[in-house]
């Protein structure tokens, strides 16, 4: 049931993707080639121009389709090798509004909501901290429970151990396969 909480955070719709808006996304999720006009040379690869890569992007940036444009840091290769994966134990009435919370933090990288795996797992929502050593991450946390009043809120801190892999995301077929 639809209700006008429901609505007030159902995100704005938008016409699903056509086929350029597919390859285009499928040229740019590994990254923008090292040339010095990417933008250009994505247009070459699926099919249209320079103009019209730059206004589709500006397009899906405006509405939120896509969130940013940037650069991918390999955080252990410059010295962030304290990462942790902060896990709370929220009231579910409570924890949409906490997550927004969160992730208003400039030092939480991601922050999602998801389903408790009772009775072992009762965590329901996750915000990945990086930083330089373990101490300084405690301390992220720390202020965390302070300025968000988490006192009483159950909690567990994962640090990482070892890396397997680290990539974003793969969302579309590679553009030569569309």
């Amino acid at each position: 049931m639809k209700t006008a909480a429901n609505l007030a955070l159902a995100a704005p719709s938008r016409p699903a993707l056509d086929a350029l808006d597919q390859r285009l996304i499928a040229a740019i999720q590994g990254g923008l080639p090292l040339v010095s006009r990417p933008y250009e040379e994505i247009a070459r690869r699926i099919g249209t121009g320079e103009a019209e890569v730059i206004a589709r992007l500006r397009t899906m940036l405006e509405d939120g389709t896509i969130k940013r444009l940037g650069v991918v840091v390999r955080h252990r290769k410059i010295g962030y090798c304290a990462n942790a994966m902060v896990v709370w134990d929220v009231a579910d009435k409570a924890v949409d509004a906490l997550g927004y919370r969160l992730r208003r933090f400039d030092f939480i990288t991601l922050c999602y909501r998801r389903p408790r795996r009772l009775p072992e797992w009762p965590y329901n929502l996750f915000c990945m901290i990086h930083g330089r050593d373990r101490a300084k991450v405690r301390e992220r946390v720390d202020e965390l429970v302070e300025r968000c009043r988490l006192h009483d809120t159950p909690h567990e801190v994962l640090f990482s151990g070892r890396c397997f892999k680290q990539r974003g995301a793969l969302y579309q077929l590679p553009a030569e396969e569309l």
